[in-house]
């Protein structure tokens, strides 16, 4: 199964979607070598002074970078420091322990770390092991707010094994990369015409591409990083806003638009100038995934290809009518659960045996293949449970990952 941190490039592998890789040469080429190397402070008159690398600074957030450091004493231990402000101003960090090896190099795509934030051989595991700094605000969840900035990572190389609550400590080296979400060249459109909401994200070049609906869980709101991430990659994009969103009717704590809104957005993407009409695809996540599975089997379109991220198979919250509009998204608290911190677990209001019998989607009538993802820590959605309904009922063409 893959995790939820799966790449958009595996989308591309499904139903002989198109691949293309924007070109970043302008990305690649840093204004100076003191952009790379930071600001030396270990001197010694036998060797030149460390250096800390990173290939490329500027890449999209799906793109491995390839971090080293030079010029070490031999099998010297170190530490890796990464820190970066949200969009919301909170600082994030991680930290992981290096030994130099008998050239006084190290390097994370070869080496383990043996400490810190994460262990063994992790080429990004500075990245994915980012924490709120002690101190900060609670209960943070980092999404990207603006696709047109970057999360700028600053990276520092310090002496010995230490950890980020020892105070501060100086750089023996330091390198600044820039993680983009969106690549050069990509349009960002934004939609609020005869009542549709969001924003749609075209590749450059002359088309046509392929094309994904995207949608979004209960969170609400309009999120637009992964369609931007998908445009980068070569797919038009349309994330669609359905749920607690200013420029949708209310009340607010309701899904107050229906199939049809679904379906204008399917054919929106669809009757694009710049979209292959045949290759158009929906995507969605949590509540999101339901809503993947639920427009093609009730308004009668056709997507090329449906991929699902930890969701239901089975509508999680009451209806109000068959439309898919819904009572108030708080009715189904009977569900709910609450850790020791007193957060709510809600894994157990999309549980099979929670779900109303008539509220299953009849994904047999499925005629387009599906990819499943599955998270398998995730609280929110009983994923897992869901997954193996699909699998052991053989109700539709999946592939269960």
């Amino acid at each position: 199964m893959f995790r939820t941190h799966v790449s958009v490039k595996a989308i591309g592998q499904l139903s002989g979607f198109i691949q293309m890789d924007p070109d970043f040469t302008a990305w690649r080429k840093p204004a100076g070598l003191q952009r790379l190397t930071g600001k030396v402070r270990w001197k010694s008159n036998t060797r030149p002074a460390p250096v800390l690398t990173a290939a490329p600074v500027r890449a999209l957030v799906d793109e491995q970078v390839s971090i080293r450091g030079h010029f070490l004493p031999l099998h010297c231990p170190v530490t890796l420091h990464a820190r970066m402000h949200s969009d919301e101003g909170d600082l994030w960090e991680s930290f992981a322990h290096y030994n130099a090896d008998e050239r006084g190099t190290f390097s994370l795509t070869r080496d383990p770390s043996v400490g810190g934030s994460y262990l063994g051989c992790e080429p990004m595991g500075l990245f994915w092991s980012m924490q709120p700094a002690p101190g900060g605000r609670e209960a943070l969840r980092l999404r990207k707010k603006s696709v047109e900035s970057p999360y700028t990572v600053h990276v520092s190389l310090l002496e010995g094994h230490v950890s980020t609550s020892e105070g501060q400590r100086s750089e023996l080296a330091a390198v600044t990369i820039e993680r983009w979400y969106i690549a050069p060249g990509v349009k960002r459109i934004e939609i609020n015409q005869n009542g549709l909401v969001g924003t749609l994200f075209i590749p450059p070049g002359p088309g046509p591409f392929p094309a994904m609906l995207d949608l979004w869980g209960m969170g609400g709101g309009l999120q637009e990083y992964r369609s931007s991430l998908l445009a980068s990659r070569g797919y038009v994009s349309f994330s669609l806003a359905y749920f607690g969103h200013k420029d949708l009717p209310g009340p607010p704590n309701c899904i107050n638009v229906g199939d049809s809104y679904f379906k204008a957005a399917f054919l929106l993407l669809q009757d694009h100038p710049q979209v292959v009409s045949d290759r158009v695809g929906i995507i969605g996540l949590s509540f999101g995934c339901y809503l993947t599975l639920r427009i093609p089997t009730k308004t009668g379109v056709k997507p090329s290809c449906l991929v699902g991220i930890n969701g239901p198979v089975g509508c999680t919250v009451s209806l109000l009518n068959s439309d898919g509009r819904t009572k108030n998204v708080d009715s189904y608290q009977e569900f709910w659960n609450f850790d020791d911190e007193g957060c709510v677990i809600f894994k157990d209001a999309s549980l099979p045996a929670n779900i109303p019998p008539d509220n299953f989607l009849k994904v047999e009538k499925l005629d387009c293949p599906l990819m499943y993802i599955v998270g398998e820590d995730d609280l929110s959605t009983a994923s897992i449970e869901n997954a193996d309904l699909i699998k052991s009922e053989n109700r539709c063409k999946a592939l269960l990952l």
